[in-house]
């Protein structure tokens, strides 16, 4: 047996359907929004229930319909654990088996392309997602990226598979359909016979562009693609406030900063941006720094050599307290066009005390990356 793979053109994305001859229980992985009707229709006629609908990482190039096939289907989501992927039912760990009629797949944790991404073993296929790719491998350049830690999962996980491991790959761009272990561990230009420094360093140097639409479908990904109209009329508005520009959502200041529209400034302190992650192309840049949290009295003359006459200024801090204060004294010391982003980078805490849960940078899956 082998899977059913299905083609996205427009984001050059497979799906993977794999199901018990028995039972006809399925599984879908990766599933494009476009491409729904389409999914639909092969488990329809292969006379395919669908149980689950899988996710290998959180993904900036498509909108998922992981949430609609959930809706429509009655399906279980599934989605690493490490993805922030909050709407899935399941949140797998490494070793996770999950069953579908008399059939099994089990889930590795796959570090590097993401801090989340996984792979999915079925008999002897591997669904490698973003993480291995045919002659190549996933970028690692944003979203939590790590080329040491994907180095790591490509030769001491998926390396470690038997060669004859049939490799069902995430992406492919040039009409190649599949590969195996062996091939790739002997003649993957990125990473055969490398290193870990030789990798860093060919992973560091391959400058590709952003995803186009990177702004718009990675927060829609962390909800498994499913669209909240009733939030969505504010969501790219600025919300009015005084002393300064105002409020706007993590996803808007994202686009702005994308567009090149405004800089995007982080005012936590050096501390949390190294202990709890950074922003890659914020300019750092504390309010307030430990010991103490005293104000830092170089803010005002970074603030104006950071910020070029004309661009707007979006301040980020920890959950969108010191980023008001920042933004006021912007505008009223400094003239500048200022706004806070509401919910910070780790949002506010839950009642058990936790961030990262309920809104914020991280939580609304916006690129972030921890040293």
């Amino acid at each position: 047996m082998k899977p059913i793979q299905l083609f996205d053109p427009a984001s050059s994305t497979y799906t993977y359907i794999l199901f018990d001859k028995l039972t006809r229980d399925a599984v879908i992985i990766d599933p494009v929004d476009t491409q729904m009707e389409r999914d639909q229709a092969v488990l329809s006629d292969f006379g395919l229930t669908l149980r689950w609908a899988l996710e290998t990482h959180a993904h900036a190039d498509h909108l998922t319909s992981v949430g609609q096939l959930v809706e429509h289907d009655g399906a279980m989501s599934a989605a690493p654990a490490g993805c922030g992927i909050a709407t899935a039912a399941v949140q797998l760990q490494n070793g996770d088996v999950l069953a579908f009629g008399h059939e099994q797949l089990t889930a590795l944790h796959t570090p590097g392309h993401t801090a989340g991404s996984m792979c999915y073993l079925w008999r002897d296929h591997i669904m490698t997602g973003d993480t291995l790719l045919i002659d190549g491998c996933g970028r690692t350049d944003f979203q939590s990226g790590s080329a040491e830690a994907l180095y790591d999962s490509l030769t001491e996980v998926l390396f470690a598979l038997p060669p004859d491991t049939t490799v069902w790959p995430g992406h492919d761009y040039q009409g190649r359909h599949y590969s195996t272990i062996g091939r790739e561990k002997a003649a993957n230009p990125r990473v055969a016979g490398k290193t870990l420094e030789e990798f860093v360093a060919t992973m560091n140097a391959l400058n590709l562009p952003t995803p186009a639409r990177l702004a718009e479908v990675l927060p829609l990904n962390q909800t498994s693609g499913l669209r909240h109209d009733a939030d969505a009329v504010t969501l790219m508005q600025v919300r009015p406030s005084e002393g300064y520009a105002g409020d706007v959502s993590p996803q808007l200041a994202y686009q702005w900063f994308l567009s090149g529209e405004a800089v995007l400034v982080d005012v936590r302190s050096d501390a949390e941006r190294e202990w709890v992650g950074f922003v890659p192309g914020a300019v750092p840049l504390a309010w307030k720094q430990w010991p103490g949290m005293a104000i830092n009295p170089e803010f005002d003359e970074a603030l104006k050599t950071a910020v070029p006459e004309g661009k707007k200024v979006v301040l980020l801090c920890r959950s969108g307290v010191r980023s008001i204060a920042a933004a006021k004294r912007a505008t009223e010391a400094l003239g500048l066009q200022a706004y806070n982003i509401l919910e910070g980078f780790e949002g506010d805490p839950n009642g058990q005390a936790q961030r990262n849960l309920q809104g914020g940078w991280r939580f609304r899956g916006l690129p972030w990356r921890q040293k």
